[in-house]
């Protein structure tokens, strides 16, 4: 039998019993202690952490826009479709053959409505394991519409939904894209005006801040905030949609024809303000989708790159030698891609060439080196420095230019001249005058990627020679039309922009751009000089192919050489060659310079390769601008209804032979050379008429059935064929005066004949008589009137 524990066992166990307890309730309290009130704030806030939830609210990217208000940029609301395989995945219990038909359903429905391949989304829905897989990006709101409908008629919403995205557009494709540039995957700027005014663009995002459960549902009567998101403001450019499309028409034709293969560039700038009204740099992409190559020199090159790749990886022994030969592709798609977004415009330096002379010239009449009356005798060379710098007349049956006054040396575009002026000027006056006329900076223009100049601080002889004609010193393009802009303007040298207007939202406008004078350089008697002198280029001189019937076009040609760039082995020297154009010649409202990079022509000139350019841009340009042509009387003397022989001309050519003459003419075809025209050589162009340039061969498409103008008057015979794109000759009918009436037309009604055909058609004086005979005749005519 147990001995009970004593009454002293008993008392100490109630103590320790105690003790515990006691302990565990100082625990306890230090406990709650540490977590009330050493711990209380900092877990209270990681606790509302946990429940708080926010959500993201997008701002709208600002469009941008044309001088007209045309949107060259802008949102759109596009969908991403996508399925969920998960929920086709057959559970316990529920009918094989029943899932089937509905993963067919949703096979269908994508084919039909939206092109899927049905095999590509029959392999996303067999990963069951998934419930969220993309199958269609960029699905727009129409076809996202009509998707939805045939999911909810058929019961498809749980397998098949779409996500709202937003898609920077740019609804004129390539054009002006180097200077718009383009935005990435998450509509960020990546270049051009998207990227250099980002933040202005992009607006600030918003924000919802709420309560939510475990489950991610929303607390009710618990806390909830949100914080606006505000739009991003819109951009209003200088830049004219359709001046635009003119410069980018005829530079894609220079390419083309020219074979240039280090690209063109063009600017039109408005001359008192400096605004750029045009600017691009062909070939270039298309921002819709800029990371694909579709120029086909490029193309050419990128597959070349991937046949050597293959190559090189196929006799690759170590996992080194096979990255490398991968990499030859990747580093030339990079290069590809890279060239085609770099505005060549104001990024790239290059020596000016015959167009610096414009500077030269400016310089030498505001110092008083040369005045109008000079004199220089041209030998055909000048020797500076021991070295003989040749004139580009000189050869052996010639030996230069002889005497020839200011006026005329620019007209010749002489070198040896310029040299003499140069060094009349001498190195410290024009070092300052080069930097008054901002060509040792760059021009602070709203883009991105601008370059510097690269030029001599301190000119030696032979420096101060070869600069005073265009070589040596480099610039961009914008420092060269912005200088040259100061020249003809009345000296003063301005502040290029591209936009002029900043809007917010709700159409307030932020800001405007007013036309910034940076200085006075030359005065307004040594511009108007300089205008009256490069006027005579154009009308007599090296720029003849860029005269415009009707106006007053002043320029100068220019053809530079790229020196660092010679061919050790054969000694070509590639070229650039160049044309600055302004008018009117007496009052310049536009200019435009257009600079090709290294065209594949043989003995190919700034005259007679970028004068015509630039001479068929402005015949386009100032019509659009309300400037319109004022004939001399000398220049309608020489006008000719007698159509010139055209056929194998370079289409530029053609067109500079037309102009010259008065003639309209339209082309038809994406060729670069003409292989057709219509009206024929030497055949009559009838008053009004215009004479059409086939540069492809003429398709059905162009093809016109000629109707029948018998019984019509000369107006409405006029009104029916030059409608349908014939030419009208009338023979003994006028638009205005004695009323007369068709009696005759050759070819007769029914004749197939090429768009531009001649239609002769003979008129007489009107005679009920007559009438009733020729309404006879032509029942089918008469039921019309």
């Amino acid at each position: 039998m147990k001995t009970p524990p004593s009454y002293r066992m008993k008392t100490r166990m109630v103590m320790v019993l105690a003790a515990m307890i006691v302990f565990g309730f100082c625990v306890v309290i230090h406990s709650l202690f540490q977590i009330q009130i050493v711990q209380g704030a900092e877990l209270q806030e990681r606790a509302l952490g946990q429940q708080m939830r926010t959500e993201r609210i997008g701002a709208k990217r600002g469009d941008i826009l044309d001088t007209n208000g045309k949107a060259l940029a802008k949102n759109s609301t596009i969908y991403q479709i996508c399925v969920s395989p998960g929920d086709l995945k057959i559970k316990v219990g529920e009918n094989a053959d029943k899932m089937k038909e509905k993963r067919s359903a949703v096979i269908k429905c994508l084919e039909e409505i939206l092109g899927c391949n049905p095999d590509t989304v029959a392999e996303a829905l067999d990963n069951t394991a998934s419930f969220y897989v993309v199958v269609k990006k960029k699905v727009e709101q129409d076809d996202y519409q009509r998707l939805m409908q045939e999911v909810n008629a058929k019961d498809l919403k749980n397998v098949i939904f779409g996500e709202e995205m937003t898609w920077r557009r740019y609804p004129y494709g390539s054009l002006a894209s180097t200077v718009l540039g383009f935005t990435n995957n998450d509509n960020v700027g990546a270049a051009g005006l998207e990227s250099y005014y980002e933040k202005t663009l992009a607006g600030t995002p918003g924000r919802i801040v709420s309560l939510r459960t475990q489950g991610g549902a929303v607390m009710p009567m618990q806390y909830e905030q949100t914080y606006d998101a505000k739009n991003g403001n819109t951009l209003v450019l200088t830049i004219d949609e359709q001046i635009q499309h003119y410069l980018e028409k005829n530079l894609e034709i220079a390419v083309s024809e020219h074979r240039v293969k280090n690209r063109v560039t063009g600017i039109i700038m408005d001359v008192e303000t400096a605004a750029i009204l045009a600017m691009t740099t062909k070939p270039d992409f298309d921002p819709n989708d800029p990371y694909t190559i579709t120029d086909p020199d490029w193309l050419q090159q990128l597959q070349e790159a991937q046949e050597e790749s293959f190559q090189q990886e196929s006799v690759a022994r170590t996992e080194e030698e096979k990255a490398a030969a991968k990499k030859i592709y990747t580093d030339k798609l990079w290069v590809a891609r890279n060239t085609l977004w770099r505005n060549k415009a104001v990024s790239d330096p290059y020596e000016p060439g015959s167009v610096f002379k414009i500077m030269t010239l400016s310089t030498a009449l505001e110092t008083g080196a040369a005045t109008v009356n000079s004199h220089y005798n041209c030998i055909g060379y000048v020797e500076v420095a021991g070295r003989k710098i040749h004139c580009h007349v000189w050869n052996s049956r010639h030996s230069g230019h002889g005497d020839q006054d200011l006026t005329q040396a620019t007209m010749n575009s002489c070198n040896p001249a310029f040299i003499r002026i140069g060094q009349s000027i001498g190195t410290a006056r024009f070092s300052e005058y080069f930097s008054n006329f901002g060509l040792t900076q760059g021009t602070d223009i709203d883009l991105p990627g601008e370059a510097n100049s690269i030029y001599h601080a301190r000119l030696s002889d032979a420096d101060l020679a070869s600069s005073a004609f265009g070589q040596t010193n480099k610039l961009t393009p914008i420092q060269l039309i912005t200088a040259c802009c100061a020249a003809v303007n009345g000296g003063k040298l301005m502040q290029p922009y591209v936009v002029k207007q900043v809007v917010d939202s709700d159409g307030n406008v932020v800001s405007n751009t007013a036309p910034f004078v940076k200085r006075q350089v030359i005065s307004e008697k040594t511009s108007e000089e300089v205008r009256g002198i490069l006027e005579k280029v154009v009308s007599e001189g090296s720029g003849r192919q860029a005269r415009i019937p009707g106006y007053r076009i002043g320029g100068k040609t220019g053809t530079s050489e790229k020196l660092d760039q010679a061919d050790s082995t054969t000694g070509d020297i590639p070229h650039i060659l160049s044309f600055f154009g302004f008018a009117p010649a007496d009052d310049p409202k536009v200019a435009c310079l257009v600079l090709l990079d290294e065209p594949d022509v043989y003995n190919a000139w700034g005259s007679t390769i970028a004068a015509p350019i630039v001479g068929s841009i402005l015949s386009d340009v100032l019509p659009h601008m309300g400037i319109e042509p004022q004939y001399t009387a000398e220049e309608l003397d020489k006008m000719t209804n007698q159509v010139p022989y055209l056929i194998n001309f370079d289409l530029h050519d053609a067109e500079s032979e037309l102009r010259i003459r008065g003639m309209r003419y339209r082309v038809i075809g994406s060729g670069s050379k003409v292989l057709q025209q219509i009206p024929g050589a030497m055949e009559t162009l009838p008053e009004e008429g215009s004479v059409v340039l086939y540069t492809d061969e003429v398709q059905e498409d162009n093809v016109i059935e000629v109707p029948n103008v018998v019984g019509k008057s000369p107006e409405e015979a006029n009104s029916t064929l030059a409608g349908l794109g014939l030419n009208v000759y009338m023979n003994g009918g006028k638009l205005e005066g004695v009323a007369s009436i068709a009696i005759s037309q050759s070819p007769e009604a029914g004749a197939r004949v090429p768009s531009g055909s001649v239609i002769t058609v003979e008129f007489t004086e009107r005679d009920p008589a007559v009438e009733n005979t020729l309404s006879a005749d032509s029942p089918e005519e008469g039921d019309g009137e």
